[in-house]
């Protein structure tokens, strides 16, 4: 049963016959929308279609010859640096910061979509995933008549480097429980576990914007980097002070960014988890080799159906995120 790459007729017969199967869900129609890259500074356009059962989500490069396609898998991930970005290394066609876009299809669980897009990154937006969450609740969801597959967490896998780490464990539902440590006061200490149900990505995390410092700003547009960064699409700290003139839209908006990161991270893995994620300073590149080392062990995972009467039901939009500080 553990073939990530062809699961299209596990359980079949359940489609027809266990009505507490949840089905597979896709966009109802196609949407659109423009905005500038955070590295390029050009301005890029995308557009969500529907797509069947078993589709997966799948990026077209439709700027280049042939619109090839590239699979948002975590097999496809070929560089962690700043981002997560997919590709072919044998070509080097690539699409980089899909994790913001990511986040948005896994929390509005869209387990099929196609995605044109004219460039090698997703635009920016407003640094959060908002904007792409508003555009599939502009078009709806539509079921599908396929099993939702879920891939369940057998035994604890980690991963540990330069004092960073993240790990996963068997649970009941999808939870993240994510701790960040910085020198800035503004930042600190924060740590938030979430159980991921209806409402809660929307509600709790999907405003929560990317953010870096000046410094560091700085450096990458020094390098050719971060040309499309800016107020509007970050949040930008000095020290210890915040630098946008409006403030944080939550008061522990930087680890609800990171949490939001990893989910969009971990849905390269094609289908949610089920179970429970850890993590401690981590990144993309961790969030990544977590998948690598978890996939590659056929006794650590399996693919099973989601059921409306398991505990990985999605709960009630009024269930809060449980924080700790």
């Amino acid at each position: 049963m553990n073939n990530i790459a062809d699961i299209s007729t596990a359980f079949g017969d359940a489609r027809a016959t266990d009505q507490s199967v949840i089905r597979q869900r896709t966009l109802k129609s196609s949407i659109g929308c423009a905005g500038v890259g955070l590295h390029s500074g050009h301005k890029i356009q995308i557009t969500l279609h529907p797509a069947p059962a078993d589709h997966g989500i799948v990026f077209r490069r439709v700027d280049l010859a042939g619109a090839p396609l590239i699979p948002a898998r975590f097999d496809r991930v070929v560089d962690t640096r700043l981002c997560t970005c997919i590709g072919d290394a044998a070509t080097g066609i690539k699409i980089g910061t899909i994790e913001h876009l990511m986040a948005a299809l896994a929390g509005q669980r869209i387990d099929n979509a196609l995605i044109d897009i004219d460039a090698d990154e997703i635009p920016v937006m407003d640094g959060s995933s908002a904007p792409f969450t508003f555009l599939i609740d502009c078009v709806g969801v539509e079921e599908l008549d396929a099993p939702r597959m879920v891939i369940e967490v057998l035994k604890p896998v980690e991963i540990e480097h330069n004092g960073c780490r993240v790990a996963v464990e068997p649970a009941n539902g999808f939870h993240i429980d994510f701790e960040i440590e910085f020198a800035s006061k503004a930042i600190a200490n924060q740590r938030l576990d979430v159980s991921f149900g209806d409402g809660i990505f929307v509600n709790n995390l999907a405003r929560a914007r990317t953010f870096g410092f000046l410094h560091e700003v700085e450096a990458m547009r020094a390098a050719g980097l971060a040309l499309g960064g800016s107020l509007d699409n970050a949040v930008v700290l000095s020290g210890d002070e915040v630098m946008n003139e409006e403030g944080l839209r939550y008061e522990d908006e930087f680890v609800r960014h990171k949490i939001l990161d990893a989910l969009g991270d971990l849905y390269t893995a094609g289908h949610q988890l089920q179970g429970k994620v850890t993590a401690y300073k981590s990144g993309h590149m961790l969030n990544n080799m977590l998948l690598q080392k978890m996939f590659a062990d056929e006794d650590a995972w399996r693919f099973i159906p989601m059921r409306s009467s398991r505990a990985v039901r999605p709960e009630p939009a009024s269930t809060p995120v449980l924080a700790t500080a």
